[in-house]
């Protein structure tokens, strides 16, 4: 470790040797960018991250004096893969400048895959927020590059957290429009009734009744076999059991479905907000009594 630290520090040394001396434009600065990448090996190497991505910085600085912006924009790109390590933030901004060059040189498909490496690094961060105005930016890059089946996993991120932060209508529009999109294509249209699901479940957090109706027969034109489906039996049972403010059969429906199809956390979480609002006005109505 210790030893390819010396390493690292020896050819840093001598790139900065070759940028402070004299030498032909093009020729110091190419130099000095291959001193430069041994030097941040090393660094990494040593699991000296912070001083790997600086290194990497002054890299991609080289290859900007070169012109050469694709080797600039990977410059950036290992810079912000070893400040993961250490700095969220100082990841997040080489990032952006990586997408940056990569969108000057035309390369949409390189930008698209870090701006939703960006997102998923405020996902682990928990910053939701930051993560769903990245996860619709690379979304849209993905689709106008026809990357059709990444685009749809970016934009189900932007919907899931904008039903957690009770944004339901994004959340409608994106999973029916999902749902849409898929009905005619032989690989996806299986997850259609699961992106119907989804809907109808933001639909019961609205707490809207004839928006539930409404919605239900707009999925029953959309899809002709969802109405034969478990999906469809659940959401009209459940939009039963608020029309009945019957908090007991709406647990008793939760369990059943639960039991044959396992509902994962983020409709758990969804359905619990629905019985506490049903559970409220149950108590409410008990106090007019």
């Amino acid at each position: 470790m210790a030893d390819q630290l010396s390493k690292a520090e020896e050819y840093e040394k001598k790139a900065e040797k070759k940028l402070n001396g004299w030498g032909f434009f093009g020729s110091k600065y190419e130099d000095a960018a291959d001193l430069f990448d041994k030097s941040a090996n090393s660094f990494k190497l040593a699991k000296s991250w912070d001083k790997a991505g600086a290194t990497y910085l002054r890299l991609a600085s080289c290859h900007l004096k070169l012109e050469s912006k694709h080797e600039a924009a990977q410059a950036y790109v290992d810079a912000a893969h070893c400040y993961k390590k250490t700095n969220i933030n100082e990841a997040v901004n080489c990032l952006e400048h990586a997408v940056s060059l990569f969108c000057d040189i035309g390369r949409l498909s390189m930008a698209a895959r870090y701006l939703k490496e960006i997102a998923e690094l405020y996902e682990s961060e928990q910053n939701i927020e930051q993560a769903v105005v990245y996860f619709e930016k690379s979304a849209d890059f993905f689709q106008n590059e026809e990357v059709t089946t990444t685009a749809n996993q970016c934009k189900q991120k932007v919907a899931q957290y904008a039903a957690q932060l009770e944004q339901y209508q994004k959340s409608i529009d994106i999973y029916e429009a999902i749902a849409r999109q898929s009905i005619n294509n032989n690989l996806l249209k299986y997850g259609v009734k699961g992106h119907l699901l989804n809907a109808g479940i933001c639909e019961l957090c609205k707490g809207d009744l004839v928006a539930i109706n409404n919605a239900l027969e707009r999925y029953q034109e959309l899809d002709p076999t969802f109405s034969g489906t478990r999906e469809y039996r659940f959401l009209t049972d459940i939009a039963s059991a608020i029309d009945e403010e019957d908090v007991a059969h709406f647990t008793t429906i939760v369990k059943e479905f639960d039991s044959m199809t396992p509902l994962d956390s983020w409709k758990t979480t969804l359905l619990l907000r629905v019985k506490e609002k049903l559970k409220a006005k149950e108590l409410e109505e008990d106090d007019l009594t």
